[in-house]
Order: structure tokens, then C-alpha cells, then sequence
């Protein structure tokens, strides 16, 4: 079964249109069928990897100003060619899944078909998006460095900062925590679509 994820754009009225941003920022992420808005200043996708929810997850909390719902569970097959097309539960645990994100201080909520499991995968992506949300935008500078497979010592280079001031931006950013909660946050999503992964 698949993950639905329903995302929606927080003041909107306020300000410029960034669905298509968004879009550009997801379009590497491994689909069954691509993100694409469904209206005004939403837009869908759907997924089949947990690890694939939890790293949209991860770049949406990072550009901040999304609500953003996960619904897993079954879609009616066959599959269309558009999202906008598609049906099921999925979608309709999706819809009630960003409708909670709005009205949430974290801007995200998890509905499933195993209740337990998504109200837990719920409260640890919360408590990852609240570790995300309190970087610095220096700590982000090192983490993408060292991401990218630089070791410390060039990412201080590169920075022109000491090794252990990128540590220390590390550290503080909580790097270690954060890749430790990815794998148990996609174990919990796939239960709460009814998998044992």
C-alpha cells in the first residue's frame, strides 16, 4: 500500500505562489506518481517507500511554510497516469491528515490504517520537525557539506572555520539524532499503512 502525501501552502494570501518551487525542490524523489498541484496552492504525490516520505518530510520542514498530511493506506487500482486522478483511502486519510497539520504548531500529521502505529509515527515526526526547525542556518551550511561526503576537515575549508567549529555546528544541530530518527520514523509509517516493515 501506498502514502499519500497532501501538502499545502501556509499563507498563501499572504504572499507568492511557491508550489512550483516546492515541485522543484521534490523532483528527484522516487514516485509512483509525481507531485503535482491539485489546487490553488496544494499539491499531491504518492509514494511507496517510507524512507522516500521521510526524506519529503525532512526538505518541506526545511523550506518552512508548509502544512503537510501523510495518509497511508490502500489506493483504488488501477493507478490513473495523474494524481489528480487517483482515489481511496489513502487520499481520504491524506485529506483528513493535512486538515490536523493546519491547525498543529509542527504543520504535519500522520493518518493511517494501523491508528497506533500512525499516531506514533506522528509524534516522531514532530519531534523531528521540531529538531529541523531550531537549525541555524550555519549548522544547515556544515550538515550539507558533510552530506554531500565532505569529511569535517574540508567542510572547515570550505567554510573557512575551524574543524571543531564544524563539530560544534554539528553537534548543536543534533545531526547524529536526527539521521538515527529516519530509519524509525519510516519503520513506524510502514506499519501505520498496515506493513510489518
Amino acid at each position: 500500500m501506498p502514502f499519500v502525501l497532501t501538502i499545502d501552502q501556509r499563507g498563501s494570501r499572504r504572499g507568492p505562489d511557491r508550489v512550483a518551487g516546492a515541485l522543484d525542490v521534490l523532483a528527484d524523489v522516487p514516485v509512483v506518481l509525481g507531485f503535482e498541484r491539485t489546487a490553488g496552492d496544494e499539491f499531491q504525490g504518492v509514494l511507496d517507500r517510507p524512507a522516500a516520505v521521510v526524506d519529503v518530510l525532512v526538505r518541506l520542514v526545511r523550506a518552512g511554510g508548509w502544512s503537510v498530511g501523510i495518509g497511508a493506506g490502500p489506493v483504488q487500482t488501477p493507478l490513473p497516469e495523474s494524481t489528480r486522478a487517483a482515489t481511496g483511502p489513502a487520499f481520504l486519510a491524506a485529506r483528513r491528515a493535512v486538515d490536523t497539520a493546519k491547525t498543529r504548531t509542527t504543520r504535519l500529521a500522520v493518518q493511517g490504517v494501523d491508528q497506533e502505529a500512525a499516531a506514533d509515527a506522528q509524534a516522531l515526526a514532530t519531534a523531528l520537525a521540531v529538531l529541523l526547525q531550531r537549525r541555524s542556518p550555519q549548522a544547515w551550511e556544515a550538515i550539507d557539506l558533510v552530506a554531500a561526503g565532505r569529511t569535517q576537515a574540508e567542510a572547515a575549508a570550505a567554510l573557512g572555520i575551524s574543524r571543531q567549529a564544524v563539530g560544534q555546528r554539528l553537534a548543536a544541530a543534533a545531526n547524529e539524532v536526527e539521521q538515527d530518527l529516519h530509519p524509525v520514523l519510516a519503520r513506524l509509517l510502514g506499519r501505520a499503512e498496515g506493513g510489518r516493515r
